[in-house]
């Protein structure tokens, strides 16, 4: 009997998904379900929510039921790590659900690179996170940014940090009359709102952005950052389906923890992204740690948009026995059915709730 006839979707797309980043020299990362509450507490913009579940042990120490995978494995870094480690999760975190408001246990699938990340590091996380999500589905698409070319519009506004974090989600939300306002509030010279707004509007193929990208550059963050885009993106071609790769400005994170390139994943299908992730060695030097990092999370939870299994059978064959016949006779079936690569539901019940492909009925005779 196969297994693929008793996995979920999700489990088959798991185990997919472990096997590709295993592949890649990536090895399971096991970790505790709870984390001490100051971690979180100190980085709540980190979070995609502030809601946190939090108890005293038995010893009156706050801990967190943990809200996000990464801040533990930063947390467990060296302080100066560099050599390379490369580490995958498979976890349940817990959130507050968009939909639901109302806390929900997440599973999460993931990687994490430490250590000196060079160009090839880089390109390999973003090539498996492209791969994953053709794992998923051929209908996919990966949003690629870089937060160097933001953050050196910003840094030349000479803004305090606050209107810069302002401005940024005005980005991210693709809100040009917002970004207009907060710049002519703030007096920022109107050339450079100009390529602010503009770059909150840029998103399109690896070939019509780029050189778009290329008039917003105003100093060496932005030069630096247009410049390894472009690398990355050429060096993804070499893998194909660059057809599957646009380039969106709106993908953006906090500021003050991502500093390079960023990316989400989206599913036809499936509303939201599913995956998402980026750079991000600022958090870590937060966290007093002097090194390198990058990955990203699939969102599991998400693949019950593509489950196409929901009303699968439960059971190849529903198997109602008299309660007069034996049970040699019953196993002798069961054995039979199964030698056969079915899978067998024996029950002296007839099991309304159990769905089925056939039933058999096994009485005395």
């Amino acid at each position: 009997m196969s297994y693929s006839n008793v996995l979920s979707f999700e489990e088959k797309v798991s185990m997919k998904l472990m096997q590709l980043f295993g592949s890649f020299g990536y090895k399971k990362f096991k970790m505790s379900k709870f984390e001490e509450y100051d971690l979180y507490i100190e980085n709540k913009s980190f979070l995609k929510s502030e809601n946190i579940i939090a108890f005293n042990d038995p010893t009156g120490k706050l801990l967190a039921l943990k809200p996000d995978v990464t801040l533990s494995i930063a947390k467990n870094t060296a302080e100066n790590e560099t050599e390379p480690r490369k580490l995958f999760y498979a976890e349940n975190v817990y959130r507050v659900s968009g939909n639901m408001h109302e806390f929900k246990e997440i599973n999460q699938l993931g990687l994490e690179f430490r250590g000196e990340v060079d160009t090839y590091s880089l390109c390999e996380v973003l090539n498996i996170a492209k791969l994953s999500l053709k794992e998923i589905s051929d209908s996919y698409v990966l949003d690629i940014s870089h937060m160097g070319l933001l953050i050196g519009l910003l840094e030349s506004t000479g803004l305090p940090y606050d209107i810069k974090e302002e401005i940024s989600g005005y980005i991210g939300t693709k809100n040009s009359h917002e970004i207009q306002r907060v710049c002519r509030e703030n007096s920022v010279d109107n050339e450079l709102c100009s390529k602010i707004t503009t770059l909150a509007s840029l998103y399109g193929s690896i070939n019509e952005i780029i050189p778009q990208a290329e008039k917003l550059i105003v100093n060496e963050t932005t030069k630096n950052a247009v410049e390894e885009l472009k690398t990355v993106c050429n060096t993804l071609k070499i893998s194909g389906n660059a057809d599957n790769i646009n380039i969106d400005f709106s993908v953006v994170s906090d500021i003050s923890y991502y500093n390079g390139i960023t990316f989400r994943g989206f599913i036809e299908n499936v509303p939201g992204s599913i995956l998402s992730g980026g750079r991000y060695d600022n958090l870590l030097k937060k966290l007093g740690k002097n090194s390198g990092a990058v990955g990203f999370a699939v969102y599991m939870d998400m693949l019950s948009y593509l489950d196409k299994d929901v009303n699968r059978f439960d059971t190849d064959i529903l198997l109602v026995y008299d309660k007069k016949v034996s049970a040699e006779k019953v196993f002798e079936k069961v054995n039979e059915l199964k030698a056969e690569g079915n899978r067998v539901f024996a029950s002296s019940v007839p099991c309304k709730n159990i769905k089925y492909k056939t039933k058999i009925v096994l009485g005395e005779e």
